[in-house]
């Protein structure tokens, strides 16, 4: 497989140094912690929002830093938790008055990292609250998880709470939005192929040419099952029947739709889906309040995509509409 690298031990650090040297009035990278920041940061006025979980799922986190949405990303190593002392070191470089907001996706590597990073940095005098995103209905379990995995719907939980601490909410009123809107959204995705990690060279797994996986993770986890390819349209209608049936959501509700590519695939294609998710919700009395189409949460070239519904009100819609300014311009 053919990559754009020079020594693979060195992938994530050449590509936070770039993120830096392209944003430099915004944002600030610390390398011993593959700390990417904002250069306004901390700022007394307000909770610091901090996302660690693997590289590897571009723009989800590093990209993302800015106005409106993440203060800090930590990431680890392609697919790794970040190592505690990342954890610690950022939080104590990102404490403020207001305190700080750990958002977790639930993986057990993660988890592990946030919670020792956190003892530590309480110890030290810093205030933390914590979020656990667990929006992915394919699985309950898997071997990187304990419960469900954290994967797109990420993304609306770091939008309203970022939304929120710019308007100045306090630590507690940020953890009841933030689990709020966990609480009302699903994901499921599949993979029309395999995805290959900088330092491995080769698929993590394959796939034969008339092969999908449905409800794949973001690190190539297995899905629900693997299946004979099928139109896009049929892909659609699994994807919705799992995330619709999960929470459930009805006719009468209006949601955030997110069609998410995992890094291969086309942005005509991921519109193509949009399309036919778009009047299929309709068709079961389920209105689209927002469109999200694109690259949010990746896993690194791997062709496939994720079906995100986030069941909307006034409260969150208002906090999905605040501006942000964040390195890319895709949410």
């Amino acid at each position: 497989m053919k990559k754009f690298v020079n020594d693979p031990r060195q992938f994530v650090p050449e590509m936070l140094k770039g993120i830096a040297l392209a944003n430099p009035d915004t944002l600030r990278y610390v390398p011993e912690y593959n700390l990417i920041m904002r250069t306004d940061a901390p700022r007394d006025d307000k909770v610091s929002v901090i996302q660690g979980s693997g590289s590897g799922h571009e723009p989800a986190h590093v990209m993302i830093v800015g106005k409106g949405m993440l203060d800090a990303a930590c990431p680890g190593d392609v697919f790794a938790a970040p190592p505690m002392d990342y954890v610690y070191e950022t939080s104590k470089l990102l404490a403020s008055p207001k305190g700080v907001l750990h958002i977790i996706n639930n993986y057990t590597g993660d988890r592990m990292a946030f919670e020792m990073g956190q003892e530590m940095a309480e110890a030290d005098g810093v205030t933390i609250g914590t979020l656990l995103v667990d929006d992915d209905v394919a699985v309950k379990d898997s071997t990187y998880t304990v419960g469900r995995r954290g994967v797109a719907g990420n993304f609306f939980v770091i939008k309203t709470v970022g939304a929120a601490s710019e308007q100045g909410a306090d630590l507690d009123e940020l953890l009841r939005i933030g689990n709020r809107v966990n609480s009302v959204t699903r994901t499921m995705g599949m993979a029309l192929t395999s995805c290959t990690p900088p330092a491995k060279g080769s698929p993590l797994f394959e796939l034969g040419d008339d092969e999908m996986e449905m409800g794949v993770g973001i690190h190539g986890e297995p899905g629900r099952r693997r299946e004979k390819l099928a139109s896009a349209n049929a892909i659609v209608d699994e994807l919705l029947e799992a995330v619709v049936s999960d929470l459930p959501f009805s006719s009468g509700d209006t949601v955030a739709l997110m069609i998410n590519g995992l890094g291969g695939t086309p942005i005509s294609e991921l519109y193509l889906l949009y399309g036919y998710a778009h009047e299929q919700l309709a068709k079961r009395g389920i209105r689209v309040g927002r469109s999200y189409v694109g690259e949010y949460c990746t896993s690194l070239d791997m062709a496939g995509c994720s079906i995100t519904l986030s069941r909307l009100d006034d409260e969150i819609v208002g906090l999905l509409s605040a501006p942000a300014e964040i390195a890319i311009r895709t949410f």
